[in-house]
């Protein structure tokens, strides 16, 4: 890619009801497409955002040479609900506006996404699905609730439910935002958001996002930072303070808390669900990240019946998946056309738990 597009399309559904009952009038998902869908349909990947990314933030795992190259597959990444582009708190219409947002499920987005790509674009299957962080979540949503259509799944850097320890950084997050008087339980003026609040909230997720190690070797500095103050401002407050509505985080950061595939209708636990999981799988955790340790994604592929686990080395943590760096970018580049060349979950299962 020669550079971040903003330019994306919308689909509107008039009515959308979501897992905890209330309705969207209108919903609205917001994607971008890279590549042509061939005649035949069957050359779609599906590659979901993630917490507070867009569309844009996922181009540097696609181009020309690289596994997810646009010449070959028409690649669709669909926004999340809550990040300012899909419907969110930010621009919905009231009375479902700011504060009295809904709450979201990953298989709200996930069931959006499958409309999108059966009902708008009349695919039948895909040969990948793949994301990052809450990205992954959606990855292995996907397997679960669509187990037919999934050929091969890709998360990494993220989980298939939200670890408890996971939802006491998300929890630190949340009073950080809403201890700020400004916010005023989420009906701030839009001029006057709680600048306060995100600096904190910034302020925590800099000890989340990237390693103790990362931090030790001052590897921020290959960033282009010169202190650490300068990381920490520069890059965290500067993040979350660039264009986030601190409602679209609240609403993004509660489909994150409750993210577990157990809870899809149908199953009875999180073990039962990756049980049921038909798609190959190459999970990639990242070696020292904070929020999915590697620990966790091997206890998910222990569940798995075609998965194999394949850690991305380094310091760089959990964004060791955000394309940060050209070393772990290739790692990742390497996973996906290795899981491409691979023989899908559905259709052979002679290769079962192999690795690839």
């Amino acid at each position: 890619m020669t550079g971040p597009d903003s330019r994306y399309d919308v689909h509107e559904f008039p009515e959308f009801t979501l897992a905890c009952g209330e309705t969207l009038r209108p919903a609205r998902l917001a994607y971008k497409t890279y590549g042509t869908l061939n005649e035949a349909r069957d050359n779609a990947i599906v590659y979901p955002t993630w917490y507070s990314g867009r569309h844009w933030d996922n181009e540097w795992l696609i181009g020309e040479g690289m596994a997810l190259d646009p010449n070959r597959w028409f690649i669709i990444v669909p926004n999340i609900f809550g990040n300012g582009l899909s419907s969110s708190p930010s621009n919905m219409p009231p009375p479902w506006d700011r504060a009295r947002f809904p709450q979201i499920a990953v298989r709200d987005n996930v069931a959006a996404q499958h409309w999108l790509v059966t009902e708008f674009f009349g695919i039948e299957t895909l040969p990948l699905v793949l994301g990052w962080s809450m990205g992954a979540g959606q990855t292995y949503q996907w397997a679960v609730s669509y187990p037919d259509i999934v050929q091969r799944i890709l998360p990494f850097c993220g989980s298939a439910r939200t670890a408890p320890h996971n939802r006491v950084f998300l929890d630190s997050l949340r009073h950080a935002l809403r201890t700020d008087a400004a916010f005023a339980e989420g009906w701030y003026r839009p001029d006057d958001p709680p600048i306060r609040g995100l600096r904190a909230f910034a302020r925590i997720y800099a000890g989340w996002g990237f390693s103790q190690a990362f931090y030790w070797n001052e590897a921020w500095r290959e960033l282009g930072y010169t202190s650490l103050e300068d990381f920490v401002v520069g890059f965290w407050e500067g993040f979350f303070l660039d264009d986030r509505d601190p409602n679209n985080l609240l609403t993004m950061l509660d489909t994150w808390w409750h993210g577990d595939v157990g809870l899809t209708p149908g199953f009875g636990s999180t073990e039962e669900a990756l049980a049921s999981v038909r798609a190959r799988a190459l999970v990639m955790p990242a070696e020292k990240d904070l929020y999915f340790p590697p620990e966790d994604e091997e206890w998910a592929v222990s569940h798995m019946q075609n998965a194999e686990l394949r850690v991305i080395p380094g310091v760089w943590g959990h964004f060791a998946g955000g394309g940060a760096n050209a070393v772990d970018t290739a790692f990742i580049d390497r996973g996906v056309a290795d899981l491409l060349a691979a023989p899908s979950g559905i259709n052979d299962r002679r290769y079962r738990g192999r690795p690839m």
